[in-house]
């Protein structure tokens, strides 16, 4: 791992002891199970997402199968469209999981949620999936975010 891996991880570490959990919506996790999902900086709900800044997403889940490799799909759904939402690590090994994921453990998944500059000022649902080796969400959790100038 290199050192700006180690120093996100790190980040994202510390960002555990001071986030709030987020109020989350489980949209098909089949093989998992999620118990709790964190965004820093998110002082309220729901999450501020200032444009040009980056957040933290931290979800704690249980896996009920084994996965040599875990992946990472995010949308953004606006008027019930589901919008790709790139992110920076799509490789859920390198985000926090020590792969191979094994069964009845759990994981503390870490990754960040990049705002662009560009996007338009507005409410939406994030819609994120971590998908296993078969393409199943190991989760698949929706929560309501606003993006601010």
């Amino acid at each position: 791992m290199d050192v700006r891996a180690r120093f996100f991880v790190l980040l994202c570490l510390i960002g555990l002891t001071c986030a709030e959990p987020v109020k989350f919506i489980d949209c098909g996790s089949s093989s998992g199970k999620v118990s709790i999902v964190d965004i820093t900086p998110c002082a309220s709900q729901p999450c501020r997402l200032e444009r040009g800044q980056s957040y933290s997403v931290n979800v704690t889940f249980d896996s009920a199968v084994q996965s040599q490799s875990s992946t990472a799909v995010v949308h953004g759904i606006v008027a019930g469209v589901p919008i790709p939402f790139p992110i920076p690590i799509e490789d859920g090994c390198k985000s926090g999981i020590q792969c191979p994921i094994q069964k009845q453990q759990q994981y503390h998944y870490l990754n960040s949620l990049p705002v662009k500059s560009e996007y338009p000022a507005i409410k939406l649902v994030v819609e994120w999936e971590l998908r296993d080796d078969n393409k199943k969400d190991l989760f698949c959790i929706r929560f309501p975010v606003q993006i601010v100038n």
